[in-house]
């Protein structure tokens, strides 16, 4: 026994248990046996479809639950889809109330969910009872304030349907209210799959779903495997599925929905950066770095996995870092004095030890500190690597452990090199008391989250989300909203059709041919000939030949990309001021040239509107030059004293296919919110009535578009889609073609998971307002970046 004179010196830490007694009282009520939440009632426990949930602390049985069956799962879908009409038809008065019932309900049985939570999935009783539980109750608070205001804030919205949600085991409670609060907000019915390792809390939530009276069938849970979430994936009925999880199974999952309709937000993987400047406060940095790789034992998708430090200051760091290391505590998850808790199961254990291997085998120093793990359970000590090169595999593939990896840099521009030398892009930290190189940074590292001196902070107000492979979708604030939402219809107003224009006879002159004037493709601010060496034949409405375009070829789009982004990165850097008057001076100048394109569109559609046409697609010149500067984020109003920015930042490189019908408005209306919020774009233009883009070239020349913002590839529109969707430097692509167009560009997009939009055969008028502009289209040309900046002394 040590003495209180010795314990005073030491300043060690005695145990300070958390009683498990009331959850192991709540799992004994169910008999330690748990069936599916079906349409508001429990099914049987089947003895031949039970397994172990384990606790990863001491390898204990908790429970056992229920592997759902093919039909279980068609019950849970049968029933989310009978309560969709009533749930989505009441009021969201009575919506917000139900939620605020969840809220209560998990406040009150706080101390519960934290042990179960801790039991289940090895995290310290800390990080359970004081982050996650707390934000749950926070998340179904918020969005109880969205249902409230939705009739007047989100008119003109309507909910999806039966929403399937997946989640991981890594945040097992905070990740389903992530999920169930927003959909229930807006009016949807779910069924949810917690993950394998652990069930436990999501059971625990379809029971306070029960108190609190939640109709039946607006929420259910099912248990089980990946073969259960692959069911919910595949079922007809479901309307959009909501995943979180590794970056290969949200592949899977793209390819899967690929031309179903079915709406899909992916939250995948991650290496998050941890840029520390010289600027820095080195021991803020090293609490900071506890924070970001240590939390939840490194099983956070967005954990601060990559150390990047000046090389001036990175001995003394890292000396920091390993005294800091040498001071954690390893051990039971139920000590409030631990600070790491246990791997959640053998499999990511074996995986952790699999790559530190790997890692030492390409040369990168192993360092960990000189105490031992305990040997009872799952656990694995924090590791520091240094001599990591850049692209070895420790710097790029996730560890999802509390492995840390560290770089060096000598200037600004080398650390976000090095930051965005990944395929990933969901988070990053940075660290400088220099606000000026902090904010700097963070607007140029690709991540959808930004941490400023301090890290993993969320909040219900903020959306979360990644770029690039990271996936794409935001959970949290105004954003995530839209993941649970359509435009509702608009009814058509019963217009005349346009009458057919008599037929425009083909040119010539004093008997003879006309000049050929055969339009090039538009490369990089310049007219090329096509790599292919074809043409296409572009026939007019009375059926004889109107002229020839190029034939474009998989070459033809490598060049236009590669200009495209160069041109996207300083197009992205204009002011939104100089993005809207290039937009006005195009109108203008559209304008000074109306009649010639009216006449171009008459004798390519036979339309007698074809002045309209071109007087709404000068109109649609205007609205988003309009929208250019005031298209832009908020101040999240998040319960910390720190202001989260919410950037409104371009995608980057924009495929954009064109439909046939309105060959220079449904054009227009793709390209200027694209370029008006700072992408950069490769047209694939109307494959029937190709000229009325290749007609655009010379009102592009003439309005101080740069080089390589705008690009036109004439020719087989699905099979050019095919090439964008398949290239990996292009960010996101929008379709307007055929059902099996659009189900071609999902599946090819998979490579880097581009982000999509497309139409799946239905057409548009794009001639109405309501249905051929507006903030649908500035949300799909952007995403959101939010940046958190703490402020006081």
């Amino acid at each position: 026994m040590s003495t209180l004179l010795e314990i005073y010196e030491t300043m060690s830490y005695g145990p300070a248990p958390e009683a498990a007694a009331p959850a192991h009282e709540w799992l004994d009520a169910h008999s330690r046996r748990f069936g599916l939440y079906i349409n508001g009632t429990w099914t049987e426990a089947a003895n031949e479809r039970l397994f172990d949930s384990i606790n990863p602390a001491n390898r204990s049985v908790l429970a056992q639950v229920t592997q759902a069956s093919s039909d279980e799962v068609n019950a849970a879908v049968a029933a989310a889809k009978a309560a969709f009409p009533a749930w989505s038809q009441t009021s969201g008065h009575v919506r917000a109330r139900y939620l605020y019932a969840l809220a209560r309900q998990i406040q009150k049985h706080s101390r519960r969910f934290a042990v179960l939570e801790t039991l289940d999935n090895g995290k310290p009783i800390r990080e359970t009872r004081d982050i996650d539980i707390p934000l749950v109750a926070r998340h179904f608070y918020y969005h109880a304030g969205w249902a409230q205001l939705q009739e007047s804030d989100l008119a003109g919205y309507e909910p999806l349907g039966v929403v399937g949600q997946i989640i991981p085991w890594n945040f097992p409670l905070l990740m389903l209210a992530w999920k169930i609060a927003p959909a229930l907000a807006m009016g949807n019915t779910v069924v949810l799959k917690p993950a394998e390792w652990t069930s436990l809390t999501a059971l625990a939530f379809a029971e306070i779903c029960h108190e609190i009276g939640l109709p039946k069938g607006v929420v259910n849970i099912v248990t089980g495997d990946g073969k259960v979430g692959e069911q919910i994936v595949k079922h007809p009925d479901i309307a959009k599925i909501a995943f979180t999880g590794s970056t290969e199974v949200g592949k899977i999952i793209r390819s899967a929905t690929a031309g179903t309709g079915k709406k899909l937000s992916l939250e995948l993987g991650g290496k998050s950066p941890f840029i520390v400047y010289d600027t820095a406060d080195l021991d803020s940095v090293v609490e900071g770095v506890v924070d970001a790789i240590w939390f939840n034992q490194g099983q956070v998708c967005c954990a601060g996995s990559r150390l990047l430090v000046q090389e001036n200051i990175a001995d003394k760091l890292i000396g920091k870092l390993r005294t800091r290391m040498e001071q954690l505590r390893i051990g039971d998850p139920l000590d409030k004095a631990i600070d790491i808790g246990a791997i959640v199961a053998p499999a990511q254990l074996q995986k952790i030890e699999q790559l530190v291997a790997e890692g030492e085998q390409e040369g990168s120093v192993k360092w960990q500190p000189s105490w031992a793990c305990p040997t009872d359970g799952y656990f694995y000590p924090p590791t520091l690597f240094t001599n990591v090169a850049p692209a070895s595999t420790l710097a790029q593939v996730e560890i999802f452990g509390p492995v840390l990896v560290t770089m060096t840099f000598r200037t600004p521009d080398e650390a976000i090199a090095i930051a965005n030398n990944t395929r990933f892009g969901l988070a990053a930290s940075i660290w400088s008391e220099d606000i000026n190189v902090a904010l700097h940074a963070a607007a140029r590292v690709k991540a959808g989250v930004v941490w400023i001196n301090s890290t993993n902070l969320f909040d219900a107000a903020a959306g979360f989300g990644g770029y690039r492979e990271s996936g794409y979708g935001r959970e949290g604030g105004k954003e995530g909203l839209y993941e649970y939402l359509k435009k509702s219809e608009v009814k058509k107003l019963k217009t005349k059709a346009s009458p057919t224009a008599p037929a425009v006879a083909s040119p010539v002159s004093n008997g003879l041919p006309a000049l050929d004037r055969t339009p090039k493709i538009y490369i990089g601010g310049k007219q090329a000939r096509p790599d292919s060496g074809y043409s296409r034949i572009v026939v007019g409405s009375n059926g004889e030949t109107l002229g020839e375009v190029g034939d474009g070829s998989r070459k033809d789009i490598r060049n236009s990309v590669e200009v495209a982004r160069s041109a996207a990165n300083t197009w992205s850097a204009a002011t939104a001021y100089n993005r809207a008057q290039v937009l006005y001076f195009l109108a203008e100048n559209l304008g000074a040239r109306a009649s010639e394109f009216a006449q171009r569109i008459r004798q390519q559609t036979g339309r007698t509107d074809a002045e309209l046409e071109v007087e709404t697609s000068i109109e649609r010149l205007f609205t988003y030059a309009a929208w250019a500067d005031k298209y832009d984020g908020a101040v999240h109003a998040t319960p910390v004293r720190n202001a989260t920015l919410a950037m409104v930042e371009p995608i980057g490189v924009l495929g954009l296919v064109c439909p046939n019908e309105y060959p220079l408005l449904g054009l227009i209306s793709l390209l200027a919110p694209a370029i008006a919020l700072g992408n950069s774009a490769i047209l694939i233009p109307s494959a029937e009535h190709p000229l009325s883009a290749t007609d655009l070239y010379q009102v592009l020349d003439t309005s101080d578009v740069p080089a390589g913002v705008v690009n036109i590839i004439t020719g087989d529109r699905d099979s050019l889609a095919k090439v964008l969707a398949e290239h990996n430097d292009v960010d996101g692509l929008w379709y307007w073609g055929s059902a099996e167009g659009s189900a071609l560009v999902e599946r090819s997009s998979i490579g880097n998971l581009k982000q999509t939009w497309v139409n799946y055969g239905e057409s548009r008028d794009w001639l109405d307002r309501r249905v051929g502009e507006g903030e649908e289209f500035l949300r799909h040309a952007s995403q959101i970046k939010n940046i958190w900046v703490p402020y006081g002394a």
